[in-house]
């Protein structure tokens, strides 16, 4: 279950808000406060998406989305601004403090809803994509390359390693890379050993 901050310090809007995110099947985390709000971003099991009141007493919504965006070692958290204000200067100021996105008092449930779901499935999309690039991580460490100067016998191209004794190429290789072998004949050594000794064996007439 997806956990919602709200910041609101108004009693009746507030219960409406949770009213209708318990309905909607999130979790709540209830501050009445800017200062309450930015206590609880900075906790370790901070909600991922949090509803904030544009004007609150001690530190308002503008305020804590500055602060999100400017700290190292928070959590990605997706902020939905409720606002009075409608003037386009406002809204401005309020995206460019670090809000996601925003919804004007009074707000429409449906808006409400609809916004809180493209916060959640961009939280999702930005969950999906940590992983992969942790899969990828995970998986270039675990990388083996050959680089340097290889020491090879000019005559039966054998690898000398690092203990100082010749190893066949693809032992060598094997244990350098995550490389695998698949044997065939080259066309070279197909006309120079292989048909060679096919002839041999055909019967003389």
């Amino acid at each position: 279950m997806m956990k919602i901050l709200i910041a609101e310090d108004e009693p009746v809007t507030q219960r409406i808000i949770q009213s209708l995110l318990v309905k909607w099947g999130y979790e709540v985390v209830l501050t009445q406060n800017g200062m309450e709000a930015w206590e609880a971003i900075q906790r370790e099991e901070v909600p991922l998406l949090a509803l904030l009141d544009w004007i609150m007493p001690g530190m308002d919504g503008s305020e804590i989305c500055k602060k999100v965006r400017e700290s190292d070692g928070l959590k990605p958290v997706y902020i939905i601004l409720l606002t009075a204000k409608d003037r386009k200067e406002d809204l401005i100021a309020g995206l460019q403090a670090g809000a996601n996105d925003y919804v004007t008092k009074p707000f429409d449930v449906r808006e409400l809803r609809a916004r809180i779901q493209v916060g959640q499935r961009v939280l999702e999309l930005q969950q999906a994509l940590a992983c992969r690039v942790k899969e990828l991580e995970n998986a270039l460490s675990n990388i083996k390359r050959l680089q340097g100067l290889l020491p090879i016998c000019s005559y039966c191209k054998k690898i000398r390693n690092d203990e100082n004794y010749w190893e066949d190429v693809e032992k060598y290789v094997s244990e350098h890379s995550v490389a695998e072998f698949s044997h065939g004949i080259c066309p070279d050594c197909y006309q120079k050993v292989v048909k060679v000794e096919l002839e041999k064996l055909k019967p003389s007439d």
